[in-house]
């Protein structure tokens, strides 16, 4: 039984609390759906938080943008070619701080998941966010971004257009800023296109979000020629934020409430604000030249060669 198995049960449980007249029959009741929120809910699989990252009713970076920054202002296109869609950038305060936020959006709905591209970006989109973060850059204004993608659409039309070019410009630029960037893994975070927007001096991730090098369902295609083994595929690439935090991929994670985020959106946008804004203050005691330094630093040191053991390699290596 997956998650989203469970959850159904759940809400079936909680829909016939409405059914009951008898106190004591609503009281065992309740204490009946809490019990099995403790003991089924929080016996996840990495399928089971891939499951939760896509979910449907899981909030959506306009959401996490309309708690942290009620001010946020939108702006729009990359002065190229014109405006995504999928990646929402503008500024707004977060606790007196004014940030450059810059996010991919996904559709709550079938028809705003067209006009999105299902969180998709096109290279405009990464066009807008550079020519953002440059901005920011120039009036020295903290970064933060949002990411939730299945990864950047890969479409003839977004290949003529430069799709690998444009990532790679703002993965080379993001490394050459001088002002703090902070990314938040808040849904999927899937290959290259999350990582053109995750190249960050701190990465925060949502306890069921996802972020890896392409879906499970890809995986599984490439290494087993059976997408159906997406599970397995899951469970062997890391995916989860407990294992990304273990191999120090990330700084931190947002607990998120019983059954997911969307059971309780508003504990988990303050949660993910008081992560933001504790990393940002560390952050803001180092220098442009520090921020520059740390931020590259710490993806150099990222895999094979920061958990090998140097003591086997023998004299030859080199």
């Amino acid at each position: 039984m997956n998650i989203l198995d469970k959850e159904r049960k759940l809400l079936a449980l909680e829909k016939q609390i409405k059914d009951l007249g008898d106190k004591s029959s609503v009281t065992k009741l309740i204490e009946e759906i809490e019990n099995y929120k403790k003991t089924e809910m929080t016996k996840l699989s990495a399928w089971d938080r891939v499951l939760l990252a896509r979910h449907t009713k899981r909030p959506r970076a306009k959401d996490f943008i309309e708690y942290l920054a009620p001010d946020f202002i939108e702006f729009h296109g990359d002065r190229f070619f014109g405006d995504d869609q999928s990646i929402i950038g503008g500024i707004g305060t977060i606790e007196g701080v004014v940030f450059t936020i810059i996010a991919q959006q996904k559709g709550a709905t079938t028809e705003e998941n067209i006009i999105r591209n299902f969180g998709m970006p096109h290279p405009e989109g990464y066009r807008k966010a550079l020519r953002l973060m440059k901005q920011a850059e120039k009036f020295n204004r903290p970064i933060l971004t949002l990411i939730d993608t299945p990864g950047a659409y890969p479409g003839i039309g977004a290949e003529e257009r430069g799709q690998g070019q444009a990532i790679a410009a703002n993965l080379l630029e993001m490394s050459r800023f001088t002002v703090p960037i902070i990314a938040v893994v808040i849904g999927e975070g899937g290959s290259g296109g999350a990582l053109a927007l995750g190249f960050a001096n701190k990465i925060i991730m949502l306890e069921n979000a996802i972020y890896s090098i392409l879906s499970p369902e890809g995986y599984a295609s490439i290494i087993w020629k059976d997408a159906s083994k997406a599970p397995e595929a899951a469970e062997v690439m890391k995916v989860t934020a407990k294992d990304l935090a273990e191999f120090s991929i990330i700084d931190d994670i947002v607990k998120e409430p019983l059954g997911g985020a969307h059971f309780n959106p508003q504990k988990t946008y303050e949660e993910t604000k008081n992560k933001i804004m504790s990393h940002y203050l560390s952050l803001s005691k180092l220098s442009r030249i520090e921020l520059q330094y740390q931020r590259n630093s710490k993806v150099r040191n990222i895999g094979f060669f920061q958990r090998f053991n140097y003591s086997n390699l023998g004299e030859g290596f080199y």
